[in-house]
């Protein structure tokens, strides 16, 4: 709980989550409990399911309807977003992560799962949608045309940002001169 601490000072006041880690119900209940009391911008990380299989959404229900914020996470399905999505129905402010970028590793385009999503949600203002677990700088655009609420972003995406705009052919002729320069450097011919 050091850590949690020492994160929450840092961010003043800005929203957070913090997960769970147990995998049974009950202490699943009581862990969040201790978290959400450490603050009201304290969002509090839920599995949608356990080890096991098993649904969390009567947990969710009962943490929302107690007013703990939930970020109910791991959600890959349309079907499970209609589970958590009403498990939160009126309950208090809480987060839907879609791990977007691991459909797309599975070969899935993400979106049609991105935009039902946001569909199912959209009578419930209570709810938010997280792009979680993007894969490259086009899932930021993509997240941002279909009016996705979050998206969490690595320090190397956020690097990537600055080539946005970026004229294609300057592009090109950078790449093509990155090329040049590593033949020259290692002394290749042919």
């Amino acid at each position: 709980m050091k850590f949690v601490r020492e994160v929450l000072e840092i961010i003043e006041g800005l929203p957070i989550s913090f997960e769970v880690f147990s995998d049974d119900f009950d202490e699943m209940k009581q862990q969040a409990s201790k978290l959400a009391r450490l603050g009201e911008n304290v969002y509090v990380k839920i599995p949608v399911t356990n080890t096991k299989r098993k649904s969390s959404a009567h947990l969710v229900r009962e943490l929302s309807e107690s007013g703990i914020r939930v970020n109910v996470t791991a959600i890959f399905t349309v079907p499970q977003v209609e589970e958590i999505v009403e498990a939160l129905r009126g309950g208090a402010d809480s987060c839907v992560s879609v791990f977007a970028g691991r459909i797309a590793d599975a070969g899935i385009d993400p979106l049609p799962t991105m935009c039902s999503a946001l569909k199912i949600m959209a009578p419930h203002r209570n709810i938010e949608l997280i792009w979680a677990s993007p894969r490259e700088v086009l899932n930021i655009v993509q997240a941002e045309s279909i009016g996705c609420h979050i998206i969490t972003v690595s320090y190397d995406l956020l690097k990537k940002m600055t080539l946005f705009g970026k004229d294609l052919n300057d592009f090109s002729v950078e790449t093509v001169t990155m090329f040049y320069a590593d033949a020259q450097k290692v002394g290749y011919s042919i």
